[in-house]
Protein backbone atom coordinates (compact mmCIF):
# COMPACT_ATOMS: atom_id res chain seq x y z
CA UNK A 1 0.00 0.00 0.00
CA UNK A 2 1.24 3.46 -1.13
CA UNK A 3 1.48 5.92 2.25
CA UNK A 4 1.52 9.62 2.43
CA UNK A 5 2.44 12.22 5.05
CA UNK A 6 0.36 15.48 5.36
CA UNK A 7 0.76 17.97 8.76
CA UNK A 8 3.41 15.59 10.29
CA UNK A 9 0.98 12.65 10.33
CA UNK A 10 1.59 9.15 7.96
CA UNK A 11 -1.41 8.29 6.34
CA UNK A 12 -1.60 4.53 4.30
CA UNK A 13 -3.90 5.11 1.40
CA UNK A 14 -6.31 1.72 1.40
CA UNK A 15 -8.65 2.82 -0.98
CA UNK A 16 -7.99 5.01 -3.62
CA UNK A 17 -11.33 4.86 -6.75
CA UNK A 18 -10.08 5.72 -9.82
CA UNK A 19 -6.72 7.05 -8.57
CA UNK A 20 -8.69 10.10 -7.33
CA UNK A 21 -6.67 11.04 -4.08
CA UNK A 22 -4.99 14.66 -4.53
CA UNK A 23 -2.61 15.32 -1.35
CA UNK A 24 -3.03 18.78 -2.42
CA UNK A 25 -6.87 18.83 -2.79
CA UNK A 26 -7.06 17.12 0.88
CA UNK A 27 -4.16 19.71 2.57
CA UNK A 28 -6.25 22.44 1.90
CA UNK A 29 -9.26 20.85 3.93
CA UNK A 30 -7.07 18.59 6.17
CA UNK A 31 -7.44 20.63 9.83
CA UNK A 32 -6.53 19.69 13.22
CA UNK A 33 -10.44 18.25 13.65
CA UNK A 34 -8.79 15.25 11.86
CA UNK A 35 -5.65 14.88 14.43
CA UNK A 36 -8.04 12.47 16.72
CA UNK A 37 -9.89 10.53 13.75
CA UNK A 38 -7.98 6.85 12.66
CA UNK A 39 -9.54 7.65 9.46
CA UNK A 40 -10.15 10.03 6.90
CA UNK A 41 -12.29 9.28 4.01
CA UNK A 42 -12.75 12.07 1.12
CA UNK A 43 -15.53 11.81 -2.28
CA UNK A 44 -15.60 14.36 -4.51
CA UNK A 45 -18.68 15.70 -5.29
CA UNK A 46 -18.81 18.94 -8.47
CA UNK A 47 -14.94 18.64 -8.41
CA UNK A 48 -14.48 19.20 -4.52
CA UNK A 49 -13.08 16.85 -1.72
CA UNK A 50 -15.13 16.23 0.98
CA UNK A 51 -13.79 14.95 4.21
CA UNK A 52 -15.09 12.79 7.03
CA UNK A 53 -13.04 11.14 9.84
CA UNK A 54 -13.83 7.83 11.08
CA UNK A 55 -12.49 5.23 13.75
CA UNK A 56 -11.41 2.18 14.18
CA UNK A 57 -14.25 -0.31 15.31
CA UNK A 58 -12.50 -0.80 18.74
CA UNK A 59 -11.78 2.64 19.44
CA UNK A 60 -13.74 3.77 22.57
CA UNK A 61 -14.60 6.89 20.73
CA UNK A 62 -16.38 5.16 18.00
CA UNK A 63 -20.20 5.86 17.39
CA UNK A 64 -22.15 4.09 14.61
CA UNK A 65 -22.23 7.65 12.65
CA UNK A 66 -18.23 7.36 12.74
CA UNK A 67 -17.22 3.76 12.62
CA UNK A 68 -15.38 2.58 9.86
CA UNK A 69 -17.34 -0.54 9.73
CA UNK A 70 -20.65 1.37 8.78
CA UNK A 71 -18.50 3.27 5.69
CA UNK A 72 -20.33 1.38 3.47
CA UNK A 73 -23.53 2.73 4.63
CA UNK A 74 -22.16 6.05 4.97
CA UNK A 75 -21.34 6.38 0.70
CA UNK A 76 -24.32 5.18 0.11
CA UNK A 77 -26.58 7.71 1.87
CA UNK A 78 -24.57 10.96 1.77
CA UNK A 79 -22.08 10.42 -1.33
CA UNK A 80 -23.36 10.39 -5.02
CA UNK A 81 -23.48 7.74 -7.14
CA UNK A 82 -20.40 6.75 -8.83
CA UNK A 83 -18.08 9.22 -6.71
CA UNK A 84 -14.57 8.89 -6.80
CA UNK A 85 -13.45 8.16 -3.24
CA UNK A 86 -11.02 7.45 -1.38
CA UNK A 87 -10.05 6.41 2.48
CA UNK A 88 -6.78 7.07 4.37
CA UNK A 89 -5.66 5.25 7.26
CA UNK A 90 -3.72 7.27 10.01
CA UNK A 91 -0.54 5.15 10.74
CA UNK A 92 0.45 5.39 14.67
Amino acid sequence: MKRVEMNNVTYEIIRNDNDCFDREDVLLKLTDYFDDYDYIFGDYAYEKVRLKGFYDSKNKKAKAINDIKNLDQYIENYCSYGAKVFLLKKIR
